[in-house]
């Protein structure tokens, strides 16, 4: 909801105020739970909150004096009333109605979680506003991710985020939050080992805000909070989640929320029992739901980050690993519209049969019983294909073309579960860096189709692949025009694929070339097809690796970096961001022919 104020001036301040002091809330929560010896005394750092908090609410009660309409600032803000109330609460009956051991500490928590709390809320509901401000979006979109990697770069760095008393190096703290925001899984740290458990929710809140979006987050807010969307917010939305009207925008979003939810919730029950089978592994019950939960959000996620050491080598012979951690991947790779379209779609079929069930005739019905469209039937015959044909491929390759003295044989479930994987996940039962040069190469092609549009996982898309092999098979048959399930496919499409496709192979083949300079002091260690290897799985954002990452020089690390963000945000989308305000052409040149092939 859009709120007008009397004062234009004074609100400009006002959000340049909040923006200035939302900083340095950040700082001072920081300081007071990031730090085993603060260098500023607690006490400081608390005076220092209570002037915050005063200006957030002096903030508030000018701007509802500026409001035009106080009902309607009143009514778009009504979630404030209850948290100041609790926080009032909390701040009175400290040492009275709690029974806190230090009531200045309990003021001082609940202070900074209010504070914390709401620089959150705003700064999730702030990203719908931008991206709906009428500037380049796509470069709203690339700051936010950003701005969210600095921040998880930063946290990182706080002395309680890692064991011991040193700090992690910037520049291992900005390849651990790109790869965790970039859904990747890449590590140049072990994240059971070296990262504390302040450090390990970090990580994990990165994978959560980077496989769904942090518009995604704040427009689910907006939604519980009661907040109406503008128009242009809702045009933003429409993009963002594909959503073919306007009117859908909401139930598509909490749709997303509500799946992910559930399936994530579904899959941490399900792993709980995993990690007592596990050899040598010993943890009280609190740990075991936080594994739990940690794998099942980057399973879900297509992250790829694992809390286990080499990953999930110790889980190969546990059912969970292929009935859970694979059905989570599968679900999250195939992308929120086809699973909102396959929704609908057994939704109306369970209707249907309890009407036959219950032999009462079905009413009329507005609209047509729901389908499969065309993307959801590309999606789950590309995805089918690619798990069975990569599985395929990796058993046969590692049987007949691996070396003889392997240290082990890869079994079709190993063979199944890299395949799918190798489509954006990320973990591993197997030592890559022990796989044939076959099967590296079978995983790069795997690495770079990625998953589905519209989801969590990376690369160029099936959609795209089959639209790319579609228009091959056209021009062999001499058809006019694109075919796929008897739909014709639209030109620009078409032209769309092939630009993606053609920049995904330009950046895999200049990554890979720069790792080759880069990385020239570990030739006799790592080939090319280990280089390429790392910049497809960076690309692809997918996370396997054949050992090279801990070893990257600071200049290969930041290769990955930027290698990772292009994969993640995609190269369209930053050329995109760099040619929005370029105006086509109103002219054709002349044509002539030339010969191709």
């Amino acid at each position: 909801m859009k709120i007008s104020y009397r004062n234009n001036v004074l609100e400009r301040v006002l959000i340049g105020t909040k923006g200035v002091t939302s900083l340095a809330v950040v700082g001072s929560f920081a300081l007071s739970f990031g730090f085993y010896e603060p260098p500023v005394p607690l006490s400081i750092v608390m005076h220092v909150q209570v002037v915050l908090l005063a200006i957030f609410l002096a903030g508030k009660t000018l701007r509802l004096l500026n409001a035009e309409s106080r009902r309607e600032y009143l009514f778009a803000n009504w979630y404030e009333v209850p948290l100041l109330l609790a926080l009032a609460l909390v701040l009175a009956g400290a040492g009275r109605w709690f029974g806190w051991a230090d009531p200045s500490g309990l003021q001082h928590f609940a202070i900074a979680i209010y504070l914390l709390t709401d620089v959150t809320i705003k700064f999730f509901m702030l990203s719908v506003s931008l991206a709906a401000a009428g500037r380049n979006p796509t470069k709203t979109l690339v700051a936010i991710f950003m701005v969210l990697i600095v921040i998880g770069a930063s946290l990182l760095m706080l002395p309680k985020a890692t064991p011991g008393r040193d700090s992690l190096r910037f520049v291992d703290a900005l390849f651990t939050a790109t790869s965790a925001t970039c859904v990747t899984g890449l590590t140049v740290k072990n994240t059971g080992q070296d990262f504390t458990f302040l450090g390990q929710v970090v990580i994990l809140v990165l994978i959560q805000l980077g496989g769904l979006g942090i518009m995604v987050f704040g427009a689910v807010l907006a939604l519980l909070l009661r907040q109406a969307f503008s128009l242009r917010e809702s045009v933003a939305l429409q993009d963002l989640v594909s959503a073919q009207t306007l009117g859908r925008i909401g139930n598509i979003i909490l749709f997303i929320f509500v799946v992910t939810v559930m399936v994530e919730a579904v899959g941490a029950l399900a792993l709980f029992g995993m990690w007592n089978t596990l050899p040598g592994w010993e943890a009280a019950g609190h740990s075991r739901w936080f594994y739990s939960i940690f794998h099942s959000i980057s399973a879900f996620c297509n992250a790829g980050f694992s809390l286990l050491d080499g990953n999930l080598v110790r889980c190969s012979r546990n059912w969970q690993v292929y009935g859970i951690i694979c059905p989570l991947i599968l679900l999250g790779g195939l992308g929120f519209g086809v699973l909102h379209n396959l929704a609908n779609v057994v939704f109306d079929r369970v209707c249907l049969l309890g009407h036959r069930c219950l032999c009462r005739p079905r009413t009329l019905a507005v609209e047509p019983p729901a389908r499969l469209n065309l993307q959801s039937r590309i999606v789950l015959r590309a995805t089918a294909t690619l798990v069975v044909a990569g599985a395929l491929a990796l058993f046969f390759f590692e049987h007949y073309a691996a070396r003889s003295d392997a240290p082990a044989r890869m079994g079709i479930l190993d063979a199944f579960f890299q395949s799918v994987t190798a489509r954006t996940a990320g973990f591993n039962t197997m030592p890559i860096e022990e796989l044939s040069e076959s099967s590296k190469l079978v995983l790069i092609l795997l690495m770079f189709v990625g998953g589905s549009p519209g989801g969590t996982a990376g690369g160029v898309k099936t959609v795209t692949v089959v639209i790319i092999v579609m228009a091959v098979l056209a021009m062999l048959r001499k058809r006019s025009e694109v075919e796929v399930l008897r739909r014709s496919i639209r030109n620009i499409i078409v032209d769309r694929a092939v630009t993606i496709v053609t920049l995904y192979v330009l950046v895999l083949l200049v990554a890979t070339l720069a790792l080759n300079v880069t990385e020239s002091q570990y030739r006799q260690h790592f080939t090319l097809v280990d280089m390429m290897f790392e910049a497809a799985s960076a690309l692809g954002t997918v996370g396997l690796s054949t050992g090279i990452t801990p070893t990257l020089t600071d200049a290969g690390k930041v290769i990955i970096i930027a290698v990772m963000l292009i994969g993640r945000l995609g190269p369209l989308t930053l050329v995109a961001a760099l040619t929005f305000n370029t105006k086509p052409a109103r002219y054709d040149y002349p044509d002539e022919a030339v010969i191709v092939g």
